[in-house]
């Protein structure tokens, strides 16, 4: 196998196109909004030789190779050390996924090199990998270490889009499909969808007021607003619940290859018993079904029996509300290049108690 620069972002979308798993922060976007944040990136495709391909020099690269998967690789600095991250990735092709030893091999040994020419610290790869122990065994005998903190989520609720509507409100629990109805029914709930970016500044201030009382680090309005401009004009939208007017919540929804992702979410607290939320929710699904994808992403899982007190417990809750299945991907895993990463280790392992993760 051999790995290479992608430079071409229709060879990189069209070969993440047809794998099933992929969320979009392997988009090409992601990788556009990560420079916008003055981060370095890179984006390998890794080829394997084509069925009777020739060894003939006359031959093309595109005759002698297929591409097989894409990573994408970001440079993350930090006053604690710097690191090189994979998120969710790399993205294997469905035909190919038993040469995912193979390719990851491949992968480690380039950004192996890149860390030293970058002076990182530690490879850490967010995997789309299902969890299973064959999958964890791979990282295993690669020399990695499961990660202390994951840097994005390692598992997700999904749901299955491509059912009528009636079918998607059939099989959902009673409780949310009541509370749609309800919501439908009443006149001062109103759900506006927005892709003009003067409205980030709206979602922002109920952001505020939910890191008030939740007591996280808040993303800045800067980042909120860069991610937006990296997605425009076609794969976002904003979308916001009224109430008798006010605007009390609202979601970042995110629509690539095939897929709508829930990635932002804000509520404001005082207004939690109005079922807006649950309106909004069904309004961006059926938007995703219009724009012809296949999967709603919920985002981040937790699950709420065995973890009760997880801060991803009660939005899982409403999550499942609407039906669908839980994914859950092999757990972050890091690859020590020097000492120093020992010093991020004892900081996020801190972290992850403070946070109750």
């Amino acid at each position: 196998m051999e790995i290479k620069e992608i430079i071409n972002k229709q060879e990189w979308e069209d070969s993440i196109l047809l794998c099933h798993r992929k969320s979009f922060l392997h988009s090409w976007n992601w990788g556009e909004f990560h420079l916008s944040l003055g981060n370095k990136i890179w984006r390998f495709g890794i080829y394997k030789p084509s069925a009777g391909s020739t060894s003939s020099p006359q031959a093309s690269s595109e005759q002698k190779n297929e591409l097989v998967a894409v990573a994408l690789v970001v440079k993350i600095s930090a006053k604690r050390g710097s690191f090189l991250l994979v998120p969710h990735g790399p993205v294997i092709g469905f035909k190919i996924y038993d040469l995912r030893f193979k390719i990851l091999e491949t992968l480690l040994n380039k950004i192996k090199e890149l860390a030293k020419q970058e002076k990182a610290d530690f490879i850490r790869i967010s995997p789309i990998l299902e969890r299973t122990p064959e999958n964890a065994q791979i990282f295993k005998e690669l020399g990695f270490r499961q990660g202390p903190l994951h840097y994005h989520p390692e598992s997700s609720w999904k749901l299955i889009i491509e059912p009528a509507e009636a079918d998607l409100l059939t099989d959902m629990r009673k409780t949310t499909r009541y509370l749609i109805k309800q919501a439908e029914a009443n006149k001062d709930i109103e759900i506006v969808r927005s892709t003009n970016p003067e409205d980030l500044k709206n979602f922002y201030d109920i952001h505020k007021e939910v890191v008030k009382v939740q007591k996280f680090v808040p993303f800045s309005l800067e980042y909120l607003k860069k991610e937006f401009e990296a997605f425009l004009p076609d794969n976002i939208s904003l979308f916001f619940a009224k109430y008798k007017g006010k605007i009390i919540a609202g979601s970042f929804e995110i629509f690539w290859s095939g897929m709508a992702f829930y990635h932002h979410a804000a509520l404001l607290p005082e207004y939690k018993k109005i079922p807006a939320a649950y309106l909004l929710q069904w309004e961006a699904i059926k938007e995703a079904k219009k724009r012809g994808c296949k999967i709603y992403d919920f985002w981040g899982y937790s699950d709420p029996v065995k973890y009760p007190k997880h801060p991803y417990s009660g939005p899982t809750l409403f999550k499942m509300g609407f039906g669908g299945y839980k994914d859950e991907y092999v757990k972050t895993e890091d690859f020590i290049i020097s000492q120093k990463y020992w010093l991020n280790y004892i900081i996020e392992t801190i972290r992850k108690i403070k946070r109750g993760l």
